[in-house]
């Protein structure tokens, strides 16, 4: 079985510019090796707060690199340099609401002000693509939250067949 690529794209002006360390990204990294038991190659990105940059980065995660997933995190609420929900809306073809439903309503049992998040997850070609929050902790509740029908998702639209361990993610696998 070939590993299955999946993009980590942190969004931050200040990661990027090495003002402080990228932890959006290791969070993302720490519960995708927790949950996934089928072979996968992570592509990681550091880049900033710039609507044409996330653009490209997401374009080239999808149609370049080959990746059947790509989680980005930051970038997802109401300051005007949180732009990485309108550069995923652009690149992408299908919505698929009810991943950020879920994840702000999960949020939103631990913070009011998870009502400004603008999380979302959309479909490039055989790619997924889904917005999470920059918060560590945010990272985690919001992946997990939506991480059962992530490998199902993956396969329907041809991105390939990632497998979880069920004692961490229990997927939900219909089309399989």
């Amino acid at each position: 079985m070939p590993n299955i690529k999946i993009g980590i794209v942190t969004v931050s002006d200040r990661a990027h510019s090495g003002e402080y360390k990228d932890l959006g990204g290791p969070a993302v990294m720490e519960e995708l090796n927790s949950a996934l038991t089928s072979p996968w190659e992570a592509v990681e990105r550091v880049i900033p707060d710039d609507q044409d940059t996330i653009e490209k980065t997401l374009i080239e995660l999808a149609d370049v690199e080959g990746c059947s997933l790509v989680i980005t995190t930051g970038g997802t609420g109401p300051a005007p340099r949180d732009v990485t929900p309108d550069a995923t809306e652009i690149v992408t073809t299908r919505t698929l609401p009810g991943f950020g439903e879920l994840m702000r309503k999960v949020s939103l049992e631990k913070v009011p002000t998870a009502i400004l998040s603008r999380q979302m997850a959309a479909i490039r070609g055989k790619t997924l693509i889904i917005n999470l929050p920059g918060k560590p902790s945010a990272i985690a509740e919001c992946l997990g939250a939506v991480f059962p029908a992530i490998p199902d998702c993956v396969n329907l639209i041809g991105g390939g067949l990632l497998k979880t361990d069920p004692e961490i993610v229990k997927a939900f696998m219909p089309h399989e």
